[in-house]
């Protein structure tokens, strides 16, 4: 590893300018923690999605809601006290609380929903968009709401003195009738995202007058879910209702428990009663005495997230439940293919013909081994699709399979669920694939993994591969991380490590150490600085002029990056001096020019690498993965940013030839080893760090783990599965 100066940067190559889930907090969530780099409101602002298989998703999920909500008795009205079962359900929550009465003796364990499927299909095909008779020459990514419901949410919001360019975001949020639902409840605007609820209650006390309060019934349920929505942006599932009831108190809300029990009434969201796993078993009773309860802990989530827990689990225990009976015979050709390979790969073959859920971890280098899994499930005539996160892990996948495999043989995961890549489906709806292979498991947050395994007909081998190690989803969730907990399915772990300087470096950092390597050929470099402008300069010079002359890595497929959006070093001041540098101009739409580097941002912490290639009176045009996109004008400043310059989580799945990551010193809270893995692990041949936060980097690397997140899935899945 070489060290060098600011002085001796003239001189040689690159150099300085070349917890407990139950004790989570949930105002920490605010931040968006883990899931989403700490990008503030900008980050989390309301994103259309371009995905036809999203839109589907959350118009099903909306369905679910309002069937659930149908078959409730007696719905609470807007501004009304709780009365029948809803009353029975607070006189519960605060027994528990006051230590009354044991949760488990006032909670009744919620019975999952059925969900009938055929056999070898998924139950019912989710809802598609009918395609068009020609691809057009540049997809739109939708506008979102009809100028109609827009027009009227701004006037809404203009007459409670609320800024009029929310209007937009709030007819997104909000949907049909945003304009009636807004004067009836006002703090539905809490659903917007980057509202707080300080500015809810102004705009509540402009539209009320003298009958809003602290008290409202209307407030408590909505400050509810907002703290549930922050929650997920941080990538829990579900609270722990003391955690929930303390943030609650701590925003106003003067009964949390009638709070909570109002956002159950009304199906916004559930009460679940979990038990403690690692609790002490129950002393056996003494003769006439009753038996002592196990104890549980009371998590609340939003209906959206539970559906897609409950469906997860249910699928996976479906496909697990289809695999050969242990000690079934192996087929001669699996076996045959399992003695041609060796090590990992042999035992992954074995474990892909005797079971229908794998389990891989491993590096970079490991990608090989379940590659190697699809081409020999191809070789026995099996129908086999291998997935990744992003076309640049597809593009990799691609090339290890080889130039003989279909284009329909690798997909993303997106392209899945839109049926626009893979082998698409078969008569009854599922996937038309015998072995399906997911890269980059650990991305899969809760809903896209639910839809996944819906896709899967019974019989289908599932492989979820991926790198423990790496950021986990900016969705909610664990899953790759539960199933790993869970033990129900074989775990194999690559021993095929990553080579050279960067590889070694990464694997000291996956074990808690940050280690001094080689690095004869300049493959990684420490560049010391002070502060965060000084950081900035030295980035800029790095990528400009230090990494092409001394490496031979060009600009354009070098990629910085840095902990946040905010900031002195952040992605705002790198990518504004980056753009002076690299492609000077006056940002004639929207801040961009012909030429600039970008990013189209799909969701939060999901991004598709691009450039921009013009404007006119439509929007921006973009060339992303090599396919044009045409970004319409009132979606530009939200879903398009410069691209010099990302966080950690948008570079997950990414690889580019060379990486420089800035860690100014006011990121220095904000590290996690797996971060500083994530981030380190990016460039292919070179990798720069632009250091500023002195013994901060060893020591999350050594100290700081990734933060804890509140899920259910590990135990449902448990519960599914005999013998697990």
């Amino acid at each position: 590893m070489s060290t060098e100066s600011a002085a001796a940067e003239n001189e040689s190559g690159p150099g300085p300018d070349a917890g407990p889930d139950t004790e989570t907090s949930v105002e920490t969530t605010e931040a968006a923690g883990d899931g989403t780099e700490a990008s503030g409101t900008e980050e989390a602002a309301p994103q259309p999605s371009e995905a036809e298989a999203e839109i589907a998703a959350q118009r099903e999920l909306r369905e679910r809601i309002a069937q659930r909500k149908a078959a409730k008795d007696g719905p609470i009205a807007a501004g009304t006290k709780l009365s029948g079962t809803a009353a029975d359900l607070l006189a519960a929550v605060r027994a528990v609380e006051s230590g009354e009465k044991p949760a488990a003796a006032v909670f009744a364990k919620p019975e999952p929903e059925p969900a009938p499927r055929p056999a070898a299909a998924v139950p019912e095909p989710r809802p598609q968009t009918p395609a068009a008779p020609a691809a057009p020459a540049a997809p739109v990514v939708d506008a979102g709401p009809d100028a109609d419901t827009v027009a009227a949410v701004r006037a809404v919001l203009v007459e409670a003195g609320a800024p009029d360019t929310l209007a937009g975001a709030a007819a997104t949020a909000l949907g049909e009738g945003a304009e009636e639902l807004l004067r009836e409840d006002p703090w539905q605007l809490l659903r917007v995202s980057g509202v707080r609820p300080e500015q809810a209650d102004g705009f509540a006390r402009a539209l009320l007058g003298a009958e809003c309060g602290p008290e409202d019934e209307r407030r408590g349920r909505a400050v509810t879910v907002w703290l549930l929505e922050q929650a997920a942006v941080a990538g829990h599932t579900a609270l722990d209702l003391p955690v929930l009831s303390e943030a609650l108190g701590k925003r106003g809300v003067p009964d949390p428990a009638e709070a909570v029990q109002s956002a159950a009434a009304e199906g916004d969201a559930i009460l679940f009663q979990d038990p403690v796993e690692d609790a002490p078993a129950p002393e056996p009773a003494e003769e006439g005495e009753e038996e002592a309860e196990r104890p549980v802990r009371i998590l609340v989530g939003l209906e959206r997230y539970a559906l897609a827990e409950e469906s997860l689990a249910d699928g996976l225990a479906r496909i697990i439940n289809s695999a050969p009976k242990e000690g079934g015979s192996l087929g001669d050709g699996w076996e045959t293919a399992a003695e041609a390979a060796s090590g990992t790969t042999a035992e992954l073959i074995r474990a892909a013909a005797a079971h229908r859920l794998v389990l891989h971890t491993g590096g970079e280098a490991a990608r090989a081994e379940p590659l190697a899994l699809a081409s020999a499930a191809a070789g026995l005539g099996l129908r086999v699709c291998v997935a990744a996160h992003s076309a640049d892990g597809r593009r990799r996948a691609a090339a290890l399979l080889g130039a003989d495999a279909p284009e329909t043989a690798t997909a993303t995961v997106e392209g899945l669920l839109t049926q626009t890549q893979g082998p698409g489906r078969d008569a009854d709806g599922a996937l038309a694939a015998d072995l399906l292979v997911v890269l980059d498991a650990p991305q899969l947050d809760v809903d896209t993994a639910a839809m996944l395994v819906e896709l899967l007909a019974d019989g289908t081998c599932l492989v979820l591969s991926g790198d423990p190690g790496v950021l986990w989803s900016a969705g909610p969730g664990r899953v790759f991380a539960d199933l790993l907990a869970a033990a129900i399915c074989p775990r194999l772990a690559s021993r095929t490590p990553d080579f050279g300087p960067i590889g070694e470096l990464v694997s000291g950092i996956g074990i808690g150490e940050l280690t001094q390597v080689e690095a004869p050929g300049k493959e990684v470099v420490i560049v010391p600085v002070r502060d965060g402008a000084e950081a900035v300069h030295r980035t800029v010079q790095l990528v400009a002029d230090s990494v092409p002359r001394a490496i031979g890595v060009p600009a354009e497929e070098t990629q910085v990056i840095t902990p946040g959006h905010a900031g002195a070093a952040g992605t705002r001041a790198l990518n504004a001096a980056l753009k002076e540098r690299l492609n000077p101009g006056p940002g004639r739409f929207g801040g961009f020019d012909p030429g600039d580097r970008v990013v189209h941002v799909a969701g939060p912490g999901r991004i598709r690498p691009g450039r921009v290639v013009g404007a006119d009176a439509e929007g921006l045009r973009l060339e992303c993965d090599g396919e044009p996109v045409l970004v319409p004008k009132e979606q530009v400043e939200r879903a398009v940013r410069h691209g010099w310059a990302v966080t950690g989580h948008q570079a997950v799945g990414l690889r580019w030839a060379a990486a420089v990551v800035v860690l100014p010193g006011d990121a220095a809270a904000g590290l996690s080893r797996p971060w500083v893995y994530t981030a380190f692990g990016r460039g292919e041949r070179h990798l720069s760090v632009v250091h500023g936060v002195d013994s901060a980097l060893p020591r999350a690397v050594a100290e700081v783990p990734a933060k804890p997140r509140t899920t259910r899935l590990q135990r449902l899945v448990r519960a599914q599965v005999p013998g697990a």
